[in-house]
């Protein structure tokens, strides 16, 4: 991969980075990523092509006891870091004790990060070790740009320094967001809308099916060598973003309608997710049919609790999660996540 210049962005760009972490956590100044071929550039910082051969070679799980047996779930990185601190994460995880997981040994959450959560929200929400029900254990790993693959037991710290997991922040993957772009680069190829915003050009499409690929090959590798140590591997994950696609073979993308290449700079570049290398590895949640059950049934609750139920008020609030961020924090997807978890 071609190593290009790093260039600075503005003062806004920076401070609003710097809101996206979370104290006792500061941003780490070398790991933003505002743009796809700043991307392609960060999966040659070192700090990140450590953590890559990490995941990729040596993360094992804990020891499973004698009779039990372990799943490893799959879920998105967050805007806010550490994760577990986002709303997204702590509807996820209140589901999971809800449905009877609880943590398994001492969590390594700093003194003062309860202060992150709502008034009533339990502490175990921000347990990074497995969860366990039963003589099932539960190993819950993150992905996430340009990370590519977080296990929980490393979203606070790694090698006994704060994780880079909890530092970084990396806009730059969200073609629809309409700012994830670096005009000031020479490499730049997106041009200005009326409305502010960005379209990508050939340069930021050829940066991203780069990158895509790249993370996405180290994801299967952790997986695939991972994989004996689990019974299943679930994915909660939502249609349409990154982190499916990360996932998604050709079929799977057909089925979705995911995009299945980009234009760039020589033309068209297959995206290429772990299930095309590893068929059957992962279980993808939540499907179409569950995320429509959800809608189903989040109208119901919203005339229950008389809110407005048009299809518009429905939509927004599905969208924005009721509050969680995305879907995938909505009670009525998670009944899903819970329910294949009954069944592995």
């Amino acid at each position: 991969m071609k190593t290009t210049t790093r260039y600075e962005p503005d003062a806004a760009r920076l401070a609003e980075s710097a809101r996206k972490i979370r104290s006792p956590f500061e941003l780490d100044l070398s790991l933003r990523f505002y743009s796809p071929q700043a991307n392609l550039d960060g999966m040659q910082h070192p700090q990140i092509a450590d953590w890559h051969r990490y995941v990729g070679e040596e993360w094992t799980p804990p020891p499973t006891p004698s009779g039990g047996r372990r799943v490893a779930l799959l879920i998105p990185c967050t805007k806010y870091k550490p994760y577990s601190t986002s709303r997204e994460h702590r509807a996820i995880n209140q589901a999971l004790l809800e449905a009877g997981w609880r943590p398994d040994g001492a969590a390594t959450a700093p003194a003062g990060m309860a202060g992150h959560l709502d008034d009533g929200e339990s502490p175990d929400l921000l347990h990074d070790g497995p969860l366990r029900r039963g003589d099932v254990f539960l190993d819950r790993f993150v992905l996430s740009e340009p990370m590519a693959i977080v296990p929980y037991s490393h979203i606070y710290y790694w090698r006994d320094a704060p994780s880079p997991a909890a530092c970084y922040d990396d806009p730059g993957l969200f073609e629809a967001r309409g700012t994830s772009v670096s005009p000031e680069r020479p490499d730049c190829t997106a041009t200005p809308l009326a409305n502010g915003k960005w379209r990508w050009g050939p340069a930021e499409r050829q940066a991203f099916a780069e990158t895509h690929n790249f993370l996405a090959a180290i994801i299967r590798q952790c997986l695939v060598r991972l994989s004996p140590a689990y019974a299943e591997i679930g994915a909660w994950v939502s249609p349409g973003l990154t982190h499916r696609s990360f996932l998604a073979d050709d079929a799977f993308r057909r089925a979705e309608g995911l995009p299945r290449s980009r234009k760039g700079t020589a033309g068209p570049v297959k995206l290429v997710g772990v299930l095309e290398g590893a068929p059957g590895l992962v279980t993808m949640m939540p499907t179409q049919d569950q995320l429509e059950d959800a809608r189903s049934r989040l109208a119901g609750r919203l005339q229950a609790e008389g809110r407005p139920t048009t299809p518009a008020a429905v939509r927004a609030v599905y969208a924005r999660g009721d509050g969680n961020d995305t879907p995938l924090g909505l009670p009525e997807a998670l009944t899903h996540l819970t329910g294949w978890l009954d069944t592995v």
